[in-house]
């Protein structure tokens, strides 16, 4: 993964649209890519039972909309995306550049 947040962005972004392809025949649209600042380890997409670091963790929250469906996917800055459920999701902190 890139080390220039930037970069990461753009390649948490790719890897995003390209598993948002599974859910349908509608090429997937980008709605949203931002760094962001996840309150834990589990990067706003908390797994019933299991324990996470407190601390900051700063990475990347993309939406991609295919069809009438708008899929969330959450990331570090040095991990691939994974898609976030709604039951799951939960806000991130902050934007890190402010």
């Amino acid at each position: 993964m890139a080390t220039d947040p930037m970069l990461a962005l753009q390649v948490v972004v790719q890897m995003a649209l390209g598993d948002a392809q599974r859910f349908g025949a509608e090429p997937p649209l980008l709605v949203l890519a931002e760094s962001v600042q996840w309150p834990s380890s589990a990067l706003g997409c908390p797994e019933p039972g299991m324990a996470y670091t407190q601390a900051l963790v700063p990475g990347f929250r993309v939406q991609v909309r295919v069809g009438q469906q708008l899929l969330h996917y959450h990331a570090a800055r040095q991990g691939a995306p994974r898609p976030c459920p709604a039951d799951r999701r939960q806000p991130p902190m902050t934007d890190p550049a402010t």
